[in-house]
């Protein structure tokens, strides 16, 4: 049998005498949309967190491709393949779109640092660049600065950036995050139409974002995996029903 793309064995996060990651065991396969759900405080985004190399685990390992990246910095872990998107944006307010996807070209490249002015006239990494603006309609955007796109095109901006890394395993923070039902649509559109590309760890409380994306569903509280499996299967487990989706007998 194939080892999976991403394992995740043991994992555990302590901040003092709270456990944020308990002993976590987790799979995502190659091409696999797989959803990490759950209650606030369950401790999803400190698992992002450590599969980024942003915060060390106390325990475990996580294996990408068979190889423990641990000890990795996080450079070492965007060569190898991992790319990540954030709840709240992280992008400059005084870079166009452009500039941020060239320069996601440029790294992935990995050219030697250039200025920036150089970069916009390099057609090596404008036109991929381009191509990939237009992938997620933000072709007409491309020379406007971040600070006066609306926030769901920063959403679809910060995607583009890190698809021009070209990931093996995107990890998605919230991607629906403070979007309206259009905008949310259209993401949800935006990432079925990169399904089967790679990999996608997929963190979201938009319950019909992660049914309609997700080919398995992992359910975390107090930072363990209480179920994990297909979308109806979750909707059916009695303990997922009791300890996140609110139905257990008064």
């Amino acid at each position: 049998m194939r080892m999976p793309l991403l394992r995740i064995e043991g994992l555990v996060k302590r901040f003092g005498g709270l456990t944020a990651t308990d002993g976590l065991d987790l799979d995502v396969a190659e091409g696999e949309v797989h959803a990490l759900i759950g209650p606030n405080g369950a401790g999803k985004t400190t698992i992002i967190n450590q599969l980024t190399g942003e915060l060390r685990p106390d325990g475990g390992r996580i294996l990408l491709d068979g190889d423990d990246i641990v000890g990795l910095p996080v450079h070492a872990r965007v060569r190898l393949g991992l790319a990540r998107t954030f709840q709240i944006v992280q992008l400059m307010g005084s870079y166009t779109a452009l500039d941020h996807v060239a320069l996601a070209v440029q790294a992935h490249a990995g050219h030697s640092f250039r200025l920036l002015r150089a970069a916009r006239t390099d057609r090596q990494l404008t036109e991929p660049a381009r191509a990939i603006l237009d992938r997620f309609a933000l072709s007409g955007r491309a020379d406007r600065p971040v600070a006066l796109l609306s926030h769901g095109e920063r959403k679809q901006l910060e995607l583009a950036v890190a698809l021009a890394l070209k990931p093996r395993l995107l990890l998605l923070d919230e991607p629906m995050a403070g979007l309206g039902a259009a905008e949310s649509a259209q993401m949800v559109e935006l990432l079925r139409a990169l399904k089967g590309e790679f990999a996608l760890l997929l963190v979201e409380h938009d319950m019909e974002a992660v049914f309609t994306l997700a080919d398995r569903i992992s359910v975390l509280v107090g930072g363990r995996a209480i179920a994990s499996g297909t979308a109806a299967d979750i909707q059916a487990d009695p303990a997922v029903r009791i300890a996140y989706l609110g139905e257990g007998d008064a």
